[in-house]
């Protein structure tokens, strides 16, 4: 029975969905006015986890994630440029789903563009009017916070008071797309028209979406007006969020969402990222230093998604090497059983059945893929422990592969088509060179070579089946 932390209630709630056995699920994508960052990338594979894990349960997902293409920080960066916002926003529109696939998570059934989708939000903003939940101001239309009396469910903000200590007041607005829970007040959802700005024609006048009416109405063109998971980073509670919840259910009279799901911060180096420390990395920066955005997903779900995960090169190449292991692992067991006439498949099924269990149970709370991977390496070690004492047989090995590679299709480490580094012939030339010297007993010959590889860059493991050997 899956569990998921909601943040709409703060506590863990057995997921159950709306209607029969299909999910909705809407994240924020990116806004497209650089290249995503691994933060952002930390809270896109927490999203696919939580997609996988709904599918490996039985679900139907129809997922849908939005493409941000209209915002104040997009319309600087093409100004900056020089370049026209759609030529602008399509380079760094691509370069995301080229690192989405790096990254091996799963396709949506659906990704529109805010700039495609203005007929819906201006229909969603005449309602508004049309129930007096917004008003029109010179510089644009803003929803009235005060109209909606549930606001500040999910975040916990607080219309008492101002940033500056004073009584919220009707009308103290803000056109800001980004702001803080100090500052909660009337905010933006159409922007009137300004010189060198790109605008729509509306009803109410010229002029662009405000951020947070764009996730309302592309999530409910695809999903309705209810539907089941939002999900996010942490730091959209507020505004984001907050600003969602109100002008949709202001609009429809009905529920929005019902489990808002949101993943914690990336640090780096203990820090948060900005340009100014200079540690604001993507993944181009992480395949510069020799690893794969692989080796970047296998280090997120090395931890729970609402705790905060620090970055640091130490840290990832652990999880390198982690990985690595995994994948050189899982090809002793596809090519190395010597048993073939074993009976040890019951007690290798009856072992695979407890950690099929004990993965599911961890998914199930919370999506606990820290508890998963340790669970997936402790039935490669399990597998391998027995190949090496020459008692796994071809069908136990069988039988763990094809549970790791379920695994898997929650993880989302693409083990299925990974392959071990290659090792350039004249090492194994010395490595065999080296088997032959320690048959001979000739211990300290053996040991020179075995340096010798090793400077190289290759680690070897003798083994009762003989010697394995991996790049460092």
């Amino acid at each position: 029975m899956l569990k998921l932390y909601n943040y709409l209630t703060r506590k863990k709630d057995i997921f159950k969905p709306l209607r029969g056995n299909g999910v909705g699920l809407y994240t924020c994508g990116p806004t497209v006015y650089n290249y995503a960052h691994i933060g952002n990338f930390r809270t896109y594979i927490f999203e696919d986890v939580l997609r996988r894990a709904l599918e490996y349960s039985g679900y139907k997902v129809q997922h849908i994630m939005n493409i941000t293409d209209v915002d104040d920080k997009t319309i600087r960066g093409s100004k900056t440029a020089g370049k026209t916002l759609k030529e602008f926003t399509d380079f760094y529109t691509k370069e995301f789903f080229k690192d989405v696939k790096k990254l091996n998570i799963l396709k949506a059934e659906k990704y529109p563009r805010a700039t495609l989708h203005i007929k819906e939000m201006v229909g969603l903003i005449r309602l508004l009017l049309k129930k007096k939940l917004a008003y029109r101001t010179e510089d644009g239309v803003y929803f009235d916070i005060s109209k909606f009396k549930p606001y500040g469910k999910l975040s916990g903000a607080k219309l008492q008071k101002l940033k500056s200590g004073l009584p919220a007041q009707a009308g103290a607005r803000v056109a800001a797309d980004e702001y803080t829970k100090e500052e909660a007040r009337d905010f933006a959802l159409w922007k009137t028209k300004k010189p060198g700005e790109p605008s729509w024609k509306a009803p109410f006048g010229a002029g662009r979406p405000g951020w947070h009416i764009e996730c309302s109405a592309m999530s409910m063109k695809y999903l309705g007006a209810s539907f089941e998971i939002h999900a996010g980073g942490v730091d959209l509670l507020f505004p984001h969020h907050e600003d969602e919840i109100a002008q949709s259910e202001g609009a429809t009279g009905k529920p929005f969402v019902k489990y808002f799901v949101e993943g914690e911060h990336l640090l780096v180096d203990g820090k948060k990222m900005s340009k100014s420390l200079g540690n604001v990395y993507t993944l181009k920066n992480l395949e510069a230093r020799g690893y794969t955005p692989l080796d970047f997903r296998y280090f997120v779900l090395g931890a729970h998604y609402r705790t905060q995960l620090n970055f640091t090169w130490q840290a990832l190449e652990a999880a390198h090497r982690a990985r690595a292991g995994i994948i050189n692992s899982l090809e002793r067991l596809k090519r190395g059983p010597q048993d073939r006439d074993s009976k040890n498949e019951k007690t290798a099924a009856q072992f695979t059945a407890e950690a099929e269990k004990l993965f599911q149970e961890a998914l199930a709370d919370d999506l606990n893929t820290p508890k998963a991977l340790a669970v997936l390496n402790e039935l490669i070690h399990y597998g391998n422990s027995l190949l090496d004492k020459g008692r796994l047989s071809v069908k136990a090995a069988r039988i763990i592969t094809a549970t790791v590679l379920e695994f898997d299709r929650v993880l989302g480490l693409n083990l299925k088509s990974s392959k071990a580094a290659s090792i350039p012939k004249d090492i194994m030339t010395l490595v065999a060179k080296r088997e032959s010297l320690r048959k001979e007993k000739k211990w300290k010959e053996a040991d020179a070579i075995r340096e010798k590889i090793e400077r190289l860059g290759v680690i070897i493991e003798d083994t009762p089946s003989g010697p394995q050997v991996r790049k460092a």
